[in-house]
């Protein structure tokens, strides 16, 4: 469990005397959430920016995790945010406050830096805790027996997971499912119409947010009040909810809660589950955890684990700096206990915590139940009876105490792993440790601590330093990354020790190109995954990742095309040998989507000959062995490649592009021969995926060069002043024809010989 970097508030020398008196106001509850793009959302009482405190409020902000320190606010909000989720896909930012306001965001056109308001509802007089997106209805996951399968479609398996709401049709609804403090459960969900009657106006005068859909129920059979709360979705489609009141003598309780739309109305239907009492476990059984901090399942795909985390009493005079805050919903007092000092958090669990010290003297517990079936003995009047009139055994579905873990101070907030199978329990104290638990026995892994990080950085002169404490945590969708946010907004990530099996071990070459094809399959990102990745592997992974790429039927490589040549890009980046590999690559993923708009423009002179269009009329002639660029014109029908002007005009950057990468391939032609010698095809050609990758020994590559040239050319005679601008010797010195001619001869030839050399040096001396 590595640091991997620390993202803190920066200030010059004139405003940090300005930030240390005005430091209890930068100090507060923060959440941080991270998407399946790994880009984290997180939140601060001030602006980052600000030194005075003029900003109190709570501020959304968000950043990629590769680049953290270019962070991007989405929002400010007055009342503290109490949750912050994404959606599955990574798009959508859902927000929910201490005043009942619901809110969802997405950036516009996927830039980061430009966020707009979907929608926004209002719960008045609520205290939102816990909210969840619907879900879409698409799970993959990879199948435990075809692991080591060749084929994509047989390793990776396609999961029955209905989604959470459906339009007429079964078309899954965008929305969301939120919990209050008083026991509501309310859903808010994207309405068909753009524009849906009335709006709703922004905090900050940013304008106004259509109204979502919404409806609200009680959660029981009668409202109670709770103080922590966790969701997961169920594969009927339904939700699973897990609340505690907050304090241990009282039932952990599980509702199911199904929500169905009707006439462009939702019905919630809540219906109570199996509960459980914490002083069943030999754990809690003495009393002296009598306060439920959090509940987190373990995976939030399935119910069967959840994880719960609990508080003791702090000894009597034992100082404590947790202030409640109703705002950030950072610390309330259990029912049954009088003590000020007595809290247990809010919705994500983590506890308002203002000062230089977080511990209060007391312990925290960390317990896993597991909802396992039972048989249970009743009386035989009582017993079922099946056709043979054999009795059957009555089993019921109770929750099991599995594990725990006892801790030296308060649990402050609990994380586990977003996908199956999870493999670790990640649990902040308010004391400042992180400790890594294993999913199973709850037995430590690893630890670290924020004041390590302190202690390693130089001293200031005359600079006072602040102990924030971890007031949140959450993992990345793969397990490998830990990010901590503290309470002044401040980020903090962790490189996770990798596990290979469920039974343990160092990450293995086999089980990297799974996970990396579990991201290619997906679309998930895999750079967590690479931060852990130890540079010695890189090469093999690249080779063996790439080996099963080529291994997969046409339409499925076609398909993952682009995302592969990002992950395989990733790769090499990772070491300094791999750099011109890596740039190799983002030359042919350019020349692949600037292809791709250039033959989209093209449209066939016939409306019947659409089995045929103009570019494979024009891959159909490359094949023939022609290196005069006119000559190919004669072969193709002129009207096919007409374009309008305008059009043109607006294309000679990207133009511009390809002229010069073949200026590029050409001019270091000599300087590569024999260097190396990449793995050929039965074409003579060099795959993209194969290892030792060079764009100058992919003639597949060179042959789309080629074809965008003679496209050029073509275009060149429509409007010449779209043509790329060379610097050339000699006026009359075709510097089209010739690029053409070199790459024909380049891909015609298996190697370059000297003939060609001599051309290219002698003919491009312009």
């Amino acid at each position: 469990m590595d640091l991997v970097y620390s993202v803190l508030r920066k200030h010059t020398a004139n405003n940090q005397k300005s930030f240390q008196n005005y430091e209890c106001l930068h100090e507060g509850h923060t959440l941080c959430a991270v998407s399946s793009k790994n880009t984290v959302a997180f939140t601060t009482t001030t602006e980052l920016e600000d030194a005075s405190g003029k900003s109190w409020g709570s501020h959304v902000y968000v950043a990629d995790l590769n680049t953290p320190w270019h962070s991007h606010k989405v929002t400010s909000n007055r009342a503290g945010v109490t949750a912050l989720e994404w959606d599955l896909p990574g798009e959508k930012l859902l927000l929910a406050d201490a005043a009942g306001l619901v809110q969802i965001w997405s950036c516009r056109e996927h830039v980061l830096n430009d966020w707009l308001c979907l929608g926004a509802a209002t719960f008045s007089g609520e205290h939102i805790l816990a909210a969840a997106f619907f879900h879409n209805g698409k799970k993959i996951s990879v199948c435990a027996e075809k692991k080591d399968a060749v084929f994509y479609t047989e390793k990776f398996t396609h999961v029955r997971f209905a989604p959470s709401v459906r339009h007429f049709g079964g078309r899954p609804v965008e929305g969301c499912l939120v919990i209050s403090t008083t026991g509501m459960v309310g859903v808010a969900a994207l309405t068909q119409e753009t524009a849906p009657a009335g709006a709703l106006p922004l905090t900050g005068g940013s304008g106004m947010a259509p109204l979502l859909a919404t409806a609200s129920d009680s959660l029981g059979s009668t409202r109670h009040r709770i103080a922590a709360a966790d969701v997961c979705y169920g594969k009927n489609g339904h939700f699973l909810v897990a609340v505690s009141s907050g304090s241990a003598s009282l039932p952990i309780q599980c509702y199911r809660v199904s929500v169905k739309q009707s006439e462009e109305k939702c019905v919630i239907v809540s219906q109570a589950l199996p509960s459980f009492f914490l002083q069943s476990s030999p754990a809690a059984a003495e009393g002296l955890y009598r306060h439920v901090a959090q509940l987190k399942f373990v995976v939030r795909e399935d119910a069967d684990s959840l994880v719960v985390a609990s508080n003791a009493d702090p000894p009597p005079g034992t100082p404590t700096n947790c202030t409640p805050n109703s705002v950030y919903g950072g610390c309330y007092t259990s029912s049954g206990s009088s003590s000020s000092s007595s809290s247990v958090s809010s919705s994500s669990g983590g506890m308002s915590v203002n000062g230089n010290s977080c511990n209060g003297g007391a312990g925290g517990l960390v317990e896993i139940w597991e909802l396992r079936e039972k048989p249970l003995p009743i009386h035989k009047l009582f017993q079922p009876k099946n056709h043979t009139n054999s009795v059957e055994p009555y089993k019921t579905v109770l929750w099991q105490h599995q594990s725990h873990f006892v801790a030296s101070s308060p649990v402050v907030c609990v994380t586990t792993s977003k996908l199956p199978p999870p493999f670790y329990v990640m649990v902040a104290l308010a004391d400042g440790t992180l400790h890594c638990l294993h999913r199973d026995s709850l037995k430590p892994v690893a630890s670290s601590s924020l004041n390590l990080m302190r202690q390693e950085e130089p001293p200031a002169a005359k600079q006072q330093r602040l102990s924030p404490c971890v007031s949140h945590l959450d993992m990345s969708w793969l397990g490998c990354v830990l990010l901590a946010a503290d309470t002044l907004g401040q980020l903090h990530l962790y490189r996770l020790t990798p596990v290979a099996d469920p039974g343990g071990g160092s990450m293995t070459v086999p089980h990297v190109v799974r996970l990396l094809e579990y991201c290619l399959v997906t679309g998930l990102d895999c750079w967590d995954l690479l931060v852990c990745l130890r540079p010695g592997l890189v090469d093999a992974v690249a080779d063996r990742f790439s080996d099963g790429f080529n291994r997969q039927l046409a339409p499925v490589q076609q398909y993952h095309y682009v995302h592969f040549l990002n992950i395989k890009t990733s790769l090499y980046r990772l070491t300094v040998s791999g750099q011109s590999k890596a740039a190799d690559l983002t030359s042919l993923l350019m020349l692949h989507s600037v292809a791709t708009a250039f033959k989209s423009l093209l449209r066939p002179s016939d409306l019947s000959s659409h089995d045929k269009g103009p570019a494979d009329s024009l891959a159909a002639v490359m094949t023939e062995p022609l290196a005069d660029v006119d000559k190919v014109l004669f072969h193709l029908e002129a009207k096919e490649f007409t374009v309008e002007h305008s059009t043109l005009q607006s294309l000679q950057q990207l133009i511009q592009w390809v002229a010069d990468l073949a200026l590029a391939l050409l001019a270091r032609l000599p300087e590569q021969r024999g260097n190396s010698t990449p793995a050929t095809k039965p074409s003579g050609g060099c795959s993209p995926a194969s290892p030792g990758y060079e764009l100058l020994r992919d003639y597949k590559a060179l042959n789309t060069l080629r074809e965008l040239l003679v496209v050029v050319r073509i275009w060149g005679l429509l409007r010449q002043s779209c043509l790329p601008v060379f610097v050339r010797s000699a006026d009359s010195l075709d510097v089209l024809a010739l690029l053409f001619k070199l790459l024909s001869r380049l891909v015609q030839a298996p190697e370059p010989d000297e003939a060609l050399l001599g051309v290219n040096k002698s003919e491009m001396q312009w």
